[in-house]
């Protein structure tokens, strides 16, 4: 009777576990990392981008870790010395290791993309240009990622890569629906252009109307499962550090005098340059028999005075080329009608900010304000504003009236129209410019990784069964010792 009660408790434990319910669970994503080195023409950034390994319909929801200032000017000032652009990296990317997981290190997906000052460079000087990305290249894959390369954007990419970004942060293209636990794309999706004002280069991205683009600058993406056509455009050596120098060769090549009077620098304010500076750069290089030849000093001295300005400038754009075309900018190039809301960052952003006109003002107000600002002399601004760069103080009124300029006069901006700009550098906690959509795009490269499974035991039923196996053992046991 003890062998038979044992052989009956063995055999209700087995009936037990062969109908315990086994389920797969999901484990969570594995967080993947990737990093981007911004190279623009006066500085370089890092930045880390972290996403989940399960992808949204092929492209990773990325978020910023991390941002970086390299120490120094852009890597095309290392022409004369490639080396120094790579070692110029290695703060930075210490600094990124640490907020990557040691045992992930090696698989994070590592980029440097240079923009306008490199290709400034490689027109002039394309054997220099090579080494220091060559350089850059060296530095990078002594660390311990996975270096996919050093380039030089084209204009076109960066811009459209800077509208990716925005409407990536200002979820234009998806958005987390808390009730649905998912990523849902916005009914009536928002899609906001995008200004981009840099050292050597200017950017203008946004989707026209009407789905088919029959324009030269146009760029197609695939987002989350939606396709997405939009013009973008980029103007070289219309950056606002060649425009000041564009300016000045100008100013000087009008005048006989070695003392050159400069609407835009402050009364009062003074600065030296030589004729060889206008020589460093493709955008200021011509052979302007204006120029007298050979090697000298001359000297701007400011006048203050906004109208003055604002004619001068308006005599670096080629506005007569684009004839009576109203679909054209300047210098010929064509461009569709403005469309919807835009988002004006980089440059566009510091020199409003200046003036605390990033809040949404009227173009009066705009207007009003900068030619204050002009007004202001050397000593009042230097009194006024201790903590603020010396170089960059008197270089204000040009910027924000330059920029007055190419808003209204090159890209249509209208009395109307401006009220749909916005002047911001951060769009929740990342920061706005082209390699957070340089990053998002590259996802879809990227495999997206199966969600690890397992096998497991709905507890429940687990409990349960244990519970019913103990309970069948002390019985069993009973029985056995009466």
């Amino acid at each position: 009777s003890a062998i038979v009660g044992a052989l009956v408790a063995l055999s209700i434990i087995a009936l037990v576990l062969s109908l315990v319910k086994v389920e797969d669970v999901m484990l969570p994503p594995t967080i993947k990392y990737g990093m981007v080195f911004d190279a623009g023409s006066s500085h370089t950034s890092l930045f880390v981008y972290e996403w989940e390994s399960d992808k949204e319909n092929d492209t990773g929801v990325v978020s910023q870790t991390l941002s970086c200032d390299v120490q120094g000017q852009g890597i095309s000032s290392y022409a004369n010395d490639p080396p120094k652009a790579g070692d110029s990296l290695r703060k930075c990317l210490d600094e990124a290791l640490k907020a990557v997981p040691a045992v992930k290190q090696r698989d994070v997906p590592a980029y440097l993309g240079a923009t306008a000052g490199m290709r400034l460079l490689r027109e002039q000087n394309p054997s220099a240009a090579d080494q220091v990305l060559a350089e850059v290249a060296k530095t990078m894959q002594e660390y311990p990622v996975a270096f996919k390369g050093a380039r030089i954007l084209t204009g076109e990419e960066e811009g459209a890569y800077g509208w990716i970004t925005i409407n990536y942060l200002l979820d234009s293209f998806t958005k987390f629906s808390p009730k649905a636990h998912t990523w849902l794309r916005p009914e009536a999706a928002n899609i906001f252009g995008a200004l981009d004002l840099g050292g050597a280069s200017t950017q203008i991205s946004f989707m026209p109307e009407g789905s088919g683009i029959s324009w030269n600058e146009s760029s197609k993406f695939t987002l989350y499962g939606y396709n997405y056509n939009i013009y973008t455009h980029s103007y070289l050596c219309y950056g606002q550090n060649e425009m000041l120098k564009r300016l000045a060769k100008e100013l000087i090549a009008s005048s006989p005098s070695t003392r050159v009077r400069h609407p835009c620098y402050p009364e009062g304010y003074t600065e030296t340059v030589r004729l060889s500076a206008f020589r460093t750069s493709p955008c200021t290089n011509g052979s302007d028999p204006r120029l007298p030849l050979g090697d000298r000093n001359v000297t701007l001295e400011g006048r203050g005075n906004a109208s003055e300005c604002l004619a001068a400038l308006r005599k670096l754009f080629n506005f007569s080329a684009c004839g009576q075309s109203q679909d054209c900018t300047f210098d010929g190039v064509s461009q569709p009608p403005l469309r919807g809301q835009f988002i004006a960052f980089s440059a566009f952003y510091y020199n409003f900010k200046f003036l605390n006109l990033t809040e949404r003002q009227p173009l009066a107000t705009v207007r009003e304000a900068i030619e204050q600002l002009c007004t202001r002399s050397w000593e009042d601004l230097s009194s006024s504003y201790p903590k603020e760069n010396p170089k960059r103080l008197p270089k204000y009124c040009a910027n924000t009236n330059y920029i007055l300029t190419l808003l209204l006069d090159a890209y249509k901006f209208n009395e109307t129209s401006w009220n749909n700009i916005f002047f911001q550098m951060k769009a929740g906690s990342a920061d706005v410019g082209w390699t957070l959509g340089y990053m998002l795009n590259l996802t879809n490269m990227i495999p997206a990784e199966a969600p690890a499974m397992v096998k497991g035991h709905v507890p429940s039923l687990w409990a349960a069964a244990i519970t019913f196996i103990i309970l069948t053992l002390i019985l069993g046991l009973a029985a056995l010792l009466l």
